[in-house]
């Protein structure tokens, strides 16, 4: 993305609300990157403006060698229905983004060269860069990106979360993009048009999601037909087991890549299994090393990488769940009984071994832009106790679910014992993650891993708005959808962050979730691993990948498989 910003400095401190203190209309410093960038202004002028240099990327990886990475492989399938980190990963060596977040806050062009948003953020325009190309031959063009946005619009798919991203470009009526809504101007330039200011836009085509297919393979498995504009092919996949990229030496017109090959392992929920993995050679990196083993890894001489992020666990009833015929959790009473029973900061040391912060029940994080302050959340065992007892459900035996892996066992581990010590009663349930991927949005009462997002708003919208495909929860409150359609309006800085403050009020006061902690997110490399740092949305891009030097790479070719 060129340095000259698309907007200039002055819109951009007027939109960013760059004067003045924070509660009159300041936005603190990731604030003003965040939505700065997301409304046009190239990342180094903002971070220019608002006072920050940017980091000196590291010396690029040498060409060759091949790299081995333990991580879930999971299924693909359409990327529009994604809905873990880990399905994305595995095509990111092929499918490209238009844009990109990054880990100061900043977003920037991938398949973009640069986006500029009108002052009320109802029309944004796109650029695309010039010259890249399909692995077929077939030049990149505004044709796919528009057939990529129509087809995020058709929320006729089930499972697909780009509808609920850019309602803004939607009908409601035929659920699919407005007329209008979609215009390409040149080959190289389309223009959005919404129904409302929607400063989530850029922020959504930078979810994981968002890979963008081929205009003729939209809905398609990109496994299955292999078509991309990145600089790999996936050569073998098996899930639960392995996938393997190559990089096409055929392609030239997309991003450089180094490795020569790539290697997703999956060795099961069992992070013991991992380290031994790493003491015998047979893996590089780690997509993610959970509580309990990051010592361990620490201790093998692994360059640690870190990262503060809004990811999180979330123990929720689904309020709209029959259990023996009768809504339970549609009880406020009872939703607020679990909230008082547990104390987050015994599920922080508990669950991750206190590797992260406390929050608050609402799901709006602190390092979330838009998050408003509000009253610490105090647990009250014996007001837990007479809420449930005077909905007449202190007998009734809760059911709480997680999945079989580390933090979200011991997570839910923690919830079940702090509502037992309340007098409440409650048995577990541990399921594999096959069933819990098939079966997370529809279990009466369980626990769910939430990725990070850049903004809160994304998060309420994804999750807590009526009819989300991600509401998990079933919840639905006509005051917090209009609310919620406020905030994603560019408005000054004090009236967005009192309308935060009231949807976080909402979430809290109606018992909708426990959301204990936000965690710390952690990954390990080798010596001589470049670009292995942690992304708070836990991406793995294999163009960044490589080797320090000739000789790591060579001997990389003998790490066994």
């Amino acid at each position: 993305m060129p340095d000259r910003p698309p907007l200039t400095r002055g819109t951009a401190r007027v939109i960013a609300g760059l004067d003045g203190d924070r509660r009159a209309g300041l936005l603190h410093r990731r604030e003003f990157l965040t939505r700065a960038t997301a409304l046009g202004l190239a990342g180094p002028a903002a971070l220019a403006m608002a006072g920050t240099a940017r980091a000196q990327p590291a010396a690029p990886p040498v060409p060759g060698g091949q790299l081995t990475i333990r991580m879930d492989v999971r299924g693909t399938g359409d990327p529009r229905r994604f809905d873990f980190s880990e399905r994305a990963n595995v095509v990111r060596g092929l499918l490209e983004y238009l844009v990109e977040y990054r880990a100061d806050g900043t977003f920037a062009g991938v398949l973009l060269d640069r986006w500029t948003a009108n002052a009320e953020a109802t029309e944004y325009t796109l650029h695309l860069r010039d010259g890249i190309a399909w692995n077929t031959g077939d030049p990149f063009t505004a044709e796919d990106v528009a057939a990529n946005l129509d087809g995020w619009c058709d929320s006729s798919i089930p499972g697909n979360i780009m509808a609920t991203a850019l309602s803004a470009l939607v009908d409601t009526t035929t659920l699919r993009a407005r007329d209008g809504a979609i215009a390409v101007l040149d080959p190289l330039t389309v223009r959005l048009r919404l129904s409302r200011p929607d400063v989530t836009i850029i922020p959504a085509l930078a979810d994981y999601p968002a890979a963008i297919q081929h205009r003729d393979r939209i809905g398609s498995d990109p496994v299955d037909h292999g078509i991309g504009t990145g600089a790999y092919r996936v050569t073998d996949f098996e899930p639960g087991n392995r996938a393997v990229l190559v990089r096409d030496d055929g392609h030239r017109a997309g991003r450089p890549a180094a490795l020569d090959r790539v290697t997703f392992l999956d060795i099961g929920p069992d992070p013991l299994l991992w380290e031994s993995a790493a003491r015998a050679g047979q893996i590089d990196m780690t997509a993610q090393t959970v509580a309990g083993v990051i010592s361990r890894f620490d201790a093998l001489g692994w360059v640690r990488h870190g990262v503060p992020t809004a990811a999180t666990v979330v123990i929720r009833g689904r309020q709209t769940a029959q259990v023996n015929g009768l809504p339970l959790y549609a009880d406020l009473q009872l939703r607020r009984s679990i909230a008082l029973a547990v104390d987050n900061a015994v599920c922080l040391e508990l669950g991750i071994d206190g590797r992260g912060t406390v929050a608050e029940n609402h799901h709006v994080s602190p390092i979330q832009p838009d998050y408003a302050h509000l009253p610490p959340q105090r647990a009250d065992p014996e007001a837990a106790l007479a809420l449930a007892t005077e909905a007449g459900l202190a007998g009734y035996e809760h059911e709480l679910v997680s999945v079989d892996d580390t933090y979200r066992r011991t997570t839910a581990d923690a919830v079940a014992a702090q509502m037992l010590e309340a007098g409440l009663r409650v048995r577990r349930r541990i399921v594999t993650r096959d069933a819990y991927d098939a079966n997370w949005m529809t279990y009466p009462f369980s626990t769910t891993d939430w990725n990070h997002r850049e903004l809160g708003v994304q998060v309420m919208a994804l999750g807590y708005r009526t009819g989300a495909v991600w509401n998990e929860t079933g919840f639905s409150n006509a005051e917090f959808d209009r609310l919620l359609d406020r905030a994603v309006t560019i408005a000054d800085a004090g009236t967005r962050i009192d309308t935060m403050a009231r949807l976080q009020q909402i979430l809290q006061t109606d018992g909708v979730i426990v959301q204990p902690f936000w965690r710390s997110l952690y990954r390990h490399a080798r010596q001589g691993v470049v670009g292995a740092d942690m992304h708070p949305k836990q991406e793995i891009n294999p163009h960044r990948l490589g080797w320090a030097t000739a000789e790591q790479a060579a001997a990389s070719l003998a790490v066994p498989e």
